[in-house]
């Protein structure tokens, strides 16, 4: 018995290394099989093999795209160009000895020292929003885990967080007036929501209330749709720095805008559903459309919207879950929109009848 019939099956030859061939090649039929295999096998592993290397129209488009890379260049150009201006502007002006350059050196002194104020505003923002999401870890371990020493440590860490805010003096005194007449687990959290937060639950839902007032009255008076998204847009990120404010969390500017992404994946994972059935359920309801104009309609549905957003950046920022406070609800609060606008609207159709411009 020969060695290659002794061999085991296992001792298989590596599988080949990726190699760029002609079709026509000559020797590419040392390639369809081994000395054993039959035509038919290698025939049929050659066409497969052709077949999966034809081109198609779609892979003759996915070329070099010209377009784009000559788009890239010239935006790369003018940038470097303009760059390069405003750098040999200031050193020109830096460099004369007369009026105009003082004037370019106090003016970039300005800049600079606003720009490091800005960069530290956002910085500090930061911090807030993280040591507000380690406080809401710490309250939730707590309520998910009844231990009442982990409840004591958790709530005295948020009667921290909130010390020295004027708006929140009667409420810490009276949780540390309280905390020692708790004696069930979880009650000293309970009493924490109860005296602590729901006195700001009732601050957001006033902010919440009024920006969703503002972004329905301008959308419904804006003669062009981009001047009600963009004012939208920053109305929205307004909000969400005062509700994260509100809970102890400022952010700047870009931790607003990081905020409102949580706030967009926080309704997308959890509240999607719930929002249209509340939208909806109220726009079915209550007749909005037939009730007010189409532009009070298109507003009062904006303003639903921002409510919405709203909620959820307040569900985001709150250090712990709703336990004894009631929770913020879409429906409350569209209905006082609602009813804001609807007066609104009797206000200026009263005064149109009676010949006085409505304000």
């Amino acid at each position: 018995m020969s060695t290659r019939d002794t061999k085991p099956a296992t001792d298989a030859a590596p599988p080949r290394a990726p190699r760029v061939f002609r079709i026509d090649d000559p020797a590419l039929k040392a390639d369809f099989g081994d000395e054993g295999d039959d035509a038919g096998t290698a025939t049929s592993r050659r066409e497969e093999i052709i077949t999966r290397r034809r081109l198609t129209a779609t892979d003759l488009d996915r070329g070099i795209r010209w377009g784009s890379i000559m788009l890239s260049a010239m935006t790369a150009l003018a940038s470097l160009a303009a760059g390069l201006w405003f750098t040999r502007f200031v050193t020109v002006a830096l460099e004369r000895q007369d009026w105009i350059g003082w004037v370019a050196a106090g003016l970039m002194t300005i800049i600079g020292v606003a720009l490091s104020v800005i960069i530290l505003r956002e910085l500090i923002g930061f911090r807030r929003l993280a040591r507000l999401s380690r406080l809401r870890k710490m309250l939730r371990d707590a309520i998910a885990a009844p231990d009442p020493r982990k409840e004591k440590v958790a709530v005295t860490a948020l009667a921290r967080h909130y010390r020295g805010r004027s708006d929140m003096t009667w409420g810490l005194a009276r949780l540390a007036d309280h905390k020692g007449d708790v004696l069930a687990s979880g009650e000293l959290l309970r009493l924490a929501d109860r005296e602590l937060l729901a006195p700001l639950d009732a601050q957001a839902r006033r902010v919440i209330l009024k920006s969703a007032k503002r972004i329905a009255t301008v959308t419904a008076i804006s003669p062009m749709m981009w001047i009600a998204l963009l004012y939208v847009l920053v109305e929205n990120v307004r909000m969400f720095r005062a509700l994260a404010g509100l809970y102890g969390g400022r952010p700047g500017t870009l931790g607003a805008l990081r905020l409102a992404r949580l706030v967009v994946g926080h309704i997308i994972a959890t509240g999607g559903i719930a929002m249209t059935d509340d939208l909806f359920g109220q726009f079915v309801g209550q007749d909005v459309l037939r009730r007010l104009s189409a532009r009070l309609g298109e507003g009062a549905f904006n303003g639903a919207l921002t409510a919405r957003l709203g909620i959820a950046a307040v569900e985001i920022t709150r250090p712990m879950p709703f336990l004894d406070s009631d929770p913020l609800r879409v429906r409350e609060i569209f209905s006082e929109l609602f009813r804001s606008l609807r007066g609104g609207k009797d206000a200026a159709v009263k005064a149109v009848k009676d010949g006085v411009p409505a304000a």
